[in-house]
């Protein structure tokens, strides 16, 4: 097989090809937020009982460990050894055989160790893939493919709703995901790779110091999110009973993620034309303080969605951005898997610090402080992108 022909610096690839990574992207989202927000849960509940909420936990923090340390190592294996498609459908296969040994999982151990493995899986089909954007798609694209990438997690709780309504079978359930991942995924992966090419002129490599300065900014939106996405129910809860309140906060969410959508798309396009994108951050992280400060000034549901909604969409355009511009920050264009990798950390960090704050700030009646504290992180967050010099 000839070696994949690269295109200039700055060609831009289709629009179908944008969308095929938006897909893919997905089917990636697909693999594992329906598994640890629905099905995960209950298939602990069938298995430990009244002891599911310590199997839970020690579940989530094993499985965090083993994608924090896979993340970077399938990053690294795929700068070394190259070919990040054949990477990617290694993780659908591996996807799908964790999924089978999740099916088979009887005991509190067996359930730890598959998604220890599920995690592994995830991470070898997610690593490549992220580096996809950073080889093929160029910085004048950079920003609506991160647009785009918001199309994942409202495809994912539709995906998670169907399952739930549709089939009270956990087998059927964990069956149907991998191949869902692999429907989404595939296409991608039947495309031609094209590397860009450096332009002639040298272009300056962003310090090292850049990318930890934007490693730290995704963190701190990313505890608040993590933050909300485990207690968001319960802050409902403390405003007062309603009745019905679960599908309320359901409808809430999926308001949010599809509103986010757009949003992030127009921004990232916005931010390809005027060739800047720290504006747009620091705009995204304001609006997802303000979010989180007016959660703590009402009482009253209806207003309290609307400031979730715009915390959400603050955060969904944030994060979005932040991915098109953490890959023109990467400082060598030879470890842009690993470096990636380290990146992902603060996907999962989120998930141990997040729980910390909330346990030592808020009460089952009064959430503002933390909520406050959180409000606090995400101005940091978007200030701290201030300090980083944005490059032709």
């Amino acid at each position: 097989m000839s070696a994949p022909s690269p295109a200039p610096a700055d060609a831009p690839r289709s629009t179908g090809f944008l969308l095929l990574f938006a897909l893919a992207n997905a089917g990636a989202v697909i693999s594992y937020l329906p598994l640890l927000t629905l099905l995960l849960p209950a298939r602990i509940g069938a298995i430990a009982g009244d002891t599911r909420l310590d199997l839970f936990t020690i579940t989530v923090i094993a499985g965090a460990a083993a994608a924090s340390l896979s993340n970077i190592a399938f990053g690294w294996l795929s700068d070394l050894y190259g070919r990040r498609r054949r990477w990617v459908g290694l993780g659908v296969v591996l996807t799908a055989a964790a999924y089978a040994a999740i099916a088979l999982a009887t005991t509190p151990v067996t359930i730890v160790l598959a998604i220890m493995a599920f995690q592994i899986a995830i991470n070898a089909l997610l690593a490549p893939f992220l580096a996809i954007m950073a080889d093929e798609i160029p910085d004048s694209q950079k920003g609506v493919a991160g647009g785009l990438l918001a199309f994942a997690a409202p495809l994912a709780s539709a995906v998670g709703a169907l399952l739930v309504s549709l089939t009270p079978s956990d087998t059927v359930r964990l069956l149907f995901i991998p191949a869902a991942v692999a429907l989404c995924v595939v296409p991608l992966l039947r495309t031609r790779a094209r590397p860009l090419v450096a332009k002639p002129v040298a272009r300056t490599l962003a310090p090292p110091r850049d990318l930890a300065i934007a490693w730290v900014s995704r963190l701190l939106i990313q505890i608040s999110g993590a933050v909300l996405s485990l207690y968001l129910f319960y802050y409902f809860q403390s405003l007062g009973p309603r009745p019905g309140l679960a599908a309320s906060v359901a409808q809430v969410l999926t308001a949010a993620y599809v509103l986010s959508l757009p949003i992030a798309v127009v921004s990232g396009r916005l931010s390809d034309r005027i060739g800047r994108r720290k504006p747009f951050l620091l705009g995204a992280a304001c609006a997802a303080a303000l979010g989180l400060i007016g959660m703590t000034m009402t009482r009253d549901f209806a207003a309290a969605s609307l400031c979730f909604g715009l915390f959400q969409i603050g955060s969904a355009v944030f994060l979005a951005l932040h991915s098109a511009f953490a890959t023109q920050l990467l400082p060598d264009p030879d470890h842009r898997g690993r470096d990636l990798g380290l990146i992902n950390l603060t996907n999962t960090l989120p998930s141990l610090l997040g729980p910390l704050l909330a346990w030592a700030l808020a009460t089952p009646r009064d959430f503002d402080a933390v909520m406050l504290a959180l409000a606090a992180l995400a101005i940091c967050g978007g200030l701290l992108i201030l300090a980083i010099r944005e490059r032709d």
